[in-house]
């Protein structure tokens, strides 16, 4: 029976974890993380399901030590997985699978290396995107390619609807490569780097607005960075607002200054370019409807404070 020991968190990992265990592989080990009680939870738990299926659970800060390193030599494993792992595999971990270490990345590499590439994808205003398994090295994304899955990205689609397709996409190339993978005849591809780039981790300050960007750009960020994540923030009349949900709407900017503005029972905002409909928003904390907004502070234009 083959071997793997395996890196996961997130939904991707629990759902590739179960295509693992659906494909009677040895699950030696398997290495997560703590949910940290400052980020919102929202996914399932890869540690629930290692331990309905009484798989051993390490959660160390670094997976690189002699004493984690020690413990899966010791497992002999033939494969090592990662899904949605946050930490890096250095040299000696990676060394050790007889067969290869491979991790399930949530773009279409070589595009959207890095950090948060669902995300970076919706605010660049693409079009599709997916999931891609492949071989591991030292650095990060840039192994050889043995699957891909490609989903569409529609123009109004928030970041936790691309994820979930991402994961379906993530299930379904692993699915159906693994019988070639641990048959030994898998194909894999190299990567041509220069069609893609690496980006960064973003933090709830990359959410604040631009106003002075087109209605098509700021959209994209709104949705990138909808609810379960940060939102998209801006003030108005000296308090904070979240921008939750947006449309692009089809009519002209006023050609003032950027502004908020509600307008026959629906809430907008002027851009640099173009006019945003605000479908959801909170104000000072608060949700708020387009109707009560009005009611408190009327209908006339009011400039963003940013």
């Amino acid at each position: 029976m083959t071997r793997a020991v395996v890196f996961a968190y997130h939904n991707v990992g629990v759902r590739c974890l179960s295509v693992l265990l659906a494909h009677g592989l040895d699950v030696a080990l398997v290495v997560t993380h703590r949910d940290n009680p400052k980020e919102t939870i929202w996914f399932d738990s890869v540690a629930e399901l290692a331990a309905l299926h009484d798989i051993p659970v390490i959660t160390p800060d670094n997976p690189n030590t002699p004493e984690v390193v020690e413990r899966i030599r010791a497992l002999q494993p033939d494969f090592f997985f990662s899904f949605y792992y946050r930490e890096m595999l250095k040299r000696e971990l990676l060394a050790l699978p007889r067969q290869g270490a491979l991790n399930m990345h949530g773009s279409l590499l070589p595009k959207y290396r890095g950090r948060v590439p669902v995300n970076w994808a919706i605010i660049k205003g693409e079009t599709e995107t997916g999931a891609t398994l492949h071989y591991m090295t030292e650095k990060p994304d840039n192994g050889d390619i043995v699957a891909q899955q490609a989903v569409p990205i529609l123009p109004d689609d928030t970041a936790l609807q691309v994820f979930q397709k991402v994961t379906v996409a993530a299930e379904m190339a692993l699915h159906a490569c693994l019988p070639d993978l641990l048959a030994g005849k898998a194909q894999a591809v190299p990567q041509d780097l220069s069609q893609g780039a690496y980006y960064g981790g973003r933090k709830p300050e990359d959410g604040v607005i631009d106003w002075s960007k087109p209605a098509q750009e700021i959209h994209n960020l709104v949705r990138a960075v909808a609810p379960p994540y940060p939102g998209a923030s801006t003030r108005l009349m000296g308090k904070t607002m979240r921008i939750l949900q947006t449309l692009v709407a089809d009519c002209v900017a006023s050609g003032a200054a950027p502004s908020f503005y509600v307008k026959d029972g629906k809430a907008y905002a002027d851009c640099g370019q173009g006019v945003l409909r605000v479908v959801r928003f909170e104000l000072d904390g608060t949700e708020t409807s387009a109707e009560e907004f009005a009611a408190q502070h009327g209908t006339a234009r009011l400039e963003f404070n940013c």
